[in-house]
């Protein structure tokens, strides 16, 4: 029997346990969350991060910066930031407006601050395996979500369909650095259905609904969902066919309620442990 993988129910956990080990802290860990123009999913997401930082007892600040905010004005931003002492994590919101590059800034943040773990840093110590900063958001939330139900990593052959910067290669290093043997499909991939049969665990993250079909998938496989779409009647999907996969995956995590609710609950993680090291309690 198909097994879902409760994301928010974890998150949930997680979150109380940041919350307890706040309290006991004398001083509060402090989150900046940047957001440069009205993007309507980027202010949803944005809004969801200040609310959980606040329950978690953080110490959380929006920049709400205009439509044309120029470059200058948002390196000053940055910058002001990397140097105030009261500030642990830096957020950039992407995507920007298209008149500013994210490669601009990302790297200008403080990686000891880059709350996200985009950072060159970062990311170059993921790639070395050893002990980044912080880890990106998404990949350490599945991660942390296959850990709580015992899925077998070390070993285990992994499709992750999607090759961003945010997901799909941070995701890939991270499992190889735990012994798994990853493929990385995408657009430009022959046979994928073929490719994504073989996966004992399969990730998604496309942005395409229902993208992945029962004769993707192979019985008894974990499939993890990040894809999060909200379809012409307001209502959210994500890139697999869930109704169609759910009798033949082992494991699945839900859209909405999967994969969502660990990142936000990773990001307080690494909100608290980069205040834990900058502070060196």
């Amino acid at each position: 029997m198909t097994q879902i993988m409760d994301g928010k129910a974890l998150s949930n956990k997680i979150l109380n346990e940041i919350k307890e080990k706040t309290a006991l802290l004398k001083t509060k860990p402090g989150l900046c969350v940047i957001l440069v123009g009205d993007n309507p999913a980027s202010r949803i997401y944005v809004k969801n991060k200040e609310k959980q930082a606040q329950d978690a007892g953080f110490n959380s600040t929006v920049y709400r910066l205009s439509e044309n905010t120029d470059k200058n004005e948002l390196l000053r931003l940055i910058d002001k930031l990397n140097n105030d002492n009261t500030v642990d994590g830096i957020l950039l919101q992407l995507p920007l407006p298209k008149h500013l590059n994210p490669y601009d800034f990302l790297d200008k943040i403080d990686p000891k601050k880059d709350v996200d773990g985009f950072h060159p840093v970062n990311a170059g110590k993921i790639m070395l395996n050893e002990n980044p900063y912080a880890v990106p958001c998404t990949p350490k939330g599945i991660l942390t979500l296959l850990d709580e139900y015992k899925i077998q990593i070390e070993g285990a052959n992994v499709v992750i369909i999607g090759r961003s910067n945010i997901v799909g290669k941070p995701l890939a290093q991270l499992l190889l650095n735990r012994n798994a043997t990853v493929t990385v499909a995408h657009s430009k991939t022959k046979n994928l259905s073929e490719i994504a049969k073989q996966a004992d665990i399969l990730v998604s993250a496309t942005g395409h609904p229902d993208m992945i079909t029962k004769d993707m998938v192979k019985k008894g496989a974990v499939v993890i969902d990040v894809g999060i779409i909200r379809d012409e009647n307001g209502r959210l999907r994500g890139d697999v066919d869930f109704n169609s996969i759910k009798e033949t995956a082992g494991f699945i995590t839900p859209v909405p309620g999967g994969v969502g609710p660990m990142t936000i609950a990773s990001l307080i993680q690494n909100t608290y442990s980069l205040h834990i090291l900058r502070n060196k309690l």
